[in-house]
């Protein structure tokens, strides 16, 4: 099935990631529920903690929050929050983007329609790129 989207799109943000697996795996290591409870959403903690590696889909999921909110040049704070986007996954369990309020106002206020993400991850290293995408 290929990937469709309607013609005359205008690619507006790119932001991209890289973090390192033991990096994330320490904090969740130190810090537990409280770190995961500020950063990801029930979807993702659901998701990562159902796999066999937990902290490689933990990690990459910090990196696309972290490129997500580099492609609305904001970074993470007050206008684009940890939880403002939730990684989920397709029918061909393709990674997409479920923006909160806040992350939708910004998404309005950039002229964006669509996000795009890709994450990849090693054992010992996460990375996500996004694009933000206008499409008529």
């Amino acid at each position: 099935m290929p990937l469709e989207l309607p013609p005359g799109g205008l690619l507006l943000g790119i932001g991209c990631d890289v973090i390192e697996v033991a990096r994330v795996r320490g904090v969740l290591e130190r810090q537990g529920e409280r770190f995961m409870r500020r950063v990801f959403t029930d979807e993702e903690r659901t998701y990562c903690l159902d796999r066999v590696h937990p902290y490689n889909h933990f990690a990459a999921r910090f990196a696309a929050k972290e490129a997500i909110s580099k492609c609305f040049t904001t970074g993470i704070g007050a206008s684009f929050g940890w939880k403002s986007a939730s990684i989920y996954h397709g029918g061909r369990q393709e990674p997409l983007v479920r923006l909160d309020e806040k992350g939708e106002q910004l998404l309005r206020e950039v002229g964006a329609t669509h996000i795009l993400v890709s994450l990849s991850h090693t054992d010992t290293v996460a990375m996500a790129v996004a694009g933000l995408i206008r499409v008529p």
